[in-house]
Order: structure tokens, then C-alpha cells, then sequence
């Protein structure tokens, strides 16, 4: 079958590759739809990732389809109820259920934490823990495309989680990306006053139509100017960018008693500087969300499937397999697609 391999830093192919035999409790699932992610962008430009992928491996996370071949586990396993032809989303990692994390109801950093990947091909074997913990049936009418989303979603309402947001309250989110974006549509769903500082008319534009209700270009405004007006305070800041310089800006836009979540997750290694008179006279609140759990992967598809997240508000543009490698080069020279579905 056709998939796309990572290779190393920069270099993905899409080659024809031997599909794997199933093993006990495995299912195989031809791909319906896949998306691009930030998070592959990232493994492309690094060409790794040490706890999710390392090379050669095949590639890609975000993905929905139809179970064409299962593998029924050992007699006295799990039940197994589960046939050829059940349309599904599978996320990417599955947790242990046995960890000290796991047993707390943090399965996000689960000690065996394990994660798939495989999506950019013709079809992807779903390991048993997976079809166990976090393979999920999708209606008759729920889109694949829809569907895809529910990873990332999964994320994004983890961190809604975490920062306890509430209606009527002020939100900032920083970052107008899938994930900026997903957190505007949760917000508004929640009842809040959403402000989303961001850059790139079309995704400027989404946040519009998912109700943002006020936009600042970063591209014509700086943050760091609209911080020194102590009027410019949200009840929470959601960071979704992942750079120190805006970890740090965060801090100076929220109120005192508020909230902050350092939802971005900065490059290995890098450090940010917090005024901690200002974090401890303000009684702020500072986070970090990270990943996800069954509970949420849940919730996320529970969204989707009652509309309040679409593909159509996501997927900016469609891509042949064949043409993925390119379609990479060109997402690290700086297209600003909000998501591209890879059609195989």
C-alpha cells in the first residue's frame, strides 16, 4: 500500500510499503480521512520526535475510517465487540490504565504513555490498547473529516477543563491556529467574551465566523503595547502559541485573581522570565494543559457530532497523498493553511 514514511529532518516520502499482518485484539482501518497537523509540522522540520515517532516511521495522526480486517483478542481478554465495515476515530496514544497517573485520572501523563502514527496512507493497524482505551464508533452521519478533528479538539477542551472557564467571563486567547481557533468555538459555546489576538486574514477571518468578538492583529499591533494600558486585563489568557516572549506577555494581560493557561508548548530547552511580584501581589493562577484522556477524547467527539465543531470551519484546502512531501515544504516555508485534508 501507499503511505508516507518520515525519513528525517525534512525529508518525507510516500512509497509503497508492505502492510503489517495484525496481531490478537488488533484492527486494521482504511483511511477515510487525515489532516495535517502543527504537531507533524514540527516533527517534519525536527525530524523526530522523541516520544512519538522516530525515523524511518510512518507518519501523521489526525484520522477517521472504516474497520476492513480485525484480529479478535485471546478468548479470556477484554470484550471485543467490534466488526468489519464500523466507521470510527482512533486517538493518537493510548494509556496504560494501571499507573499511578492513570489510576488519578490523569491518564494525559500516563508513565507508558503509547502513540500512533501511520495516518498519511491507505490504511493504519490500530494496536489493542488502542482499540481498547481509545478507538471510538462514529454515527452514520458524522463526516470522516468532521470526525479527524477529534484529537486536537480532545486537547483543546482539556485545557477549557483546566482553566475552569465560565460564561460571561473575558477570555484572550493568543494564537489564531487549529488550536486558537477550536478554543474560540468552545469558548463562545461556554457563553464567554472571547478576544483573540492572532495573525493571517483567513484564520482571522474563522475566528470571526466562530464568534470571536474582538480581533487583534498582531501583524498591525503589538501585544506588548496593548498590555501597558491596565484597562487591557482578561479574567483568563489562553496561550496558544507556544513561544517564550508570549508565555510572558500572557502574564501582563490578565487580571489580578485571573487565570492563565500556558497552553503552547515552547521548543525543548527554552526558558521564559516571569515578573513574580506581579504573578504573586496579583494572586494569579498559572497552567499548563497537556494532551489529553479517554474522558476527553469522548467529550471532544461529543462536540462534533453535535456540530459545534466542522471540518468546513478547519480545512482550509485538500492534498493528494502523492503530493504530501510537497505539500510540507511548503507548510514550513510559511503557509498559513489552517488544516489540509490528505486525500488517499
Amino acid at each position: 500500500m501507499k503511505a508516507a514514511v518520515l525519513h528525517g529532518k525534512e525529508d518525507v516520502r510516500v512509497q509503497e510499503i508492505e502492510p503489517a499482518p495484525l496481531q490478537p485484539g488488533e484492527v486494521r482501518v482504511r483511511i477515510g480521512a487525515a489532516l495535517t497537523c502543527g504537531t507533524d509540522l514540527k516533527v517534519f522540520k525536527r525530524g523526530y520526535h522523541a516520544k512519538m515517532i522516530v525515523p524511518p516511521a510512518v507518519f501523521g495522526h489526525e484520522f477517521a475510517g472504516t474497520i476492513v480486517e480485525i484480529q479478535r483478542p485471546a478468548a479470556n481478554d477484554s470484550p471485543f465487540d467490534w466488526t468489519t465495515g464500523d466507521r470510527v476515530v482512533v486517538a493518537n496514544s493510548a494509556p496504560c490504565g494501571e499507573c499511578f497517573f492513570c489510576q488519578n485520572e490523569q491518564e494525559n501523563l500516563c508513565d507508558d504513555l503509547q502513540f500512533l502514527n501511520g495516518a498519511y496512507a491507505e490504511s493504519i493497524v490500530v494496536p489493542a490498547r488502542f482499540v481498547q482505551k481509545n478507538m471510538l464508533r462514529l454515527k452514520n452521519e458524522t463526516r470522516f473529516a468532521d470526525a479527524a478533528l477529534m484529537e486536537p479538539l480532545a486537547c483543546v477542551v482539556q485545557g477549557v477543563e483546566d482553566t475552569k472557564l465560565k460564561a460571561g467571563e473575558r477570555v484572550l486567547i493568543i494564537g489564531s491556529g487549529p488550536i486558537g481557533l477550536m478554543f474560540v468555538a468552545l469558548a463562545k459555546t461556554i457563553g464567554c467574551e472571547v478576544a483573540v489576538a492572532g495573525r493571517g486574514e483567513t484564520r482571522l477571518q474563522t475566528a470571526r465566523h466562530l464568534g470571536a468578538d474582538h480581533i487583534i492583529d498582531v501583524s498591525e499591533t503589538d501585544l506588548s503595547s496593548i498590555a501597558t494600558d491596565p484597562t487591557n486585563r482578561y479574567d483568563v489568557v489562553i496561550e496558544a502559541v507556544g513561544k517564550p516572549e508570549t508565555w510572558e506577555i500572557a502574564v501582563q494581560l490578565v487580571r489580578k485573581g485571573g487565570r492563565v493557561n500556558f497552553f503552547g508548548g515552547c521548543p525543548a530547552g527554552a526558558k521564559a522570565s516571569l515578573d513574580t511580584g506581579l504573578i504573586h501581589y496579583s494572586n494569579l493562577t498559572l497552567l499548563a494543559s497537556f494532551h489529553h484522556t479517554p474522558r476527553t477524547i469522548r467529550r471532544a467527539l461529543h462536540f462534533i457530532e453535535s456540530n459545534v465543531i466542522r471540518a468546513s470551519d478547519f480545512v482550509s484546502g485538500e492534498c493528494l497523498l502523492a503530493d504530501l512531501p510537497e505539500l510540507f515544504h511548503s507548510m514550513a516555508n510559511g503557509n498559513k493553511a489552517v488544516k489540509t485534508l490528505i486525500k488517499v
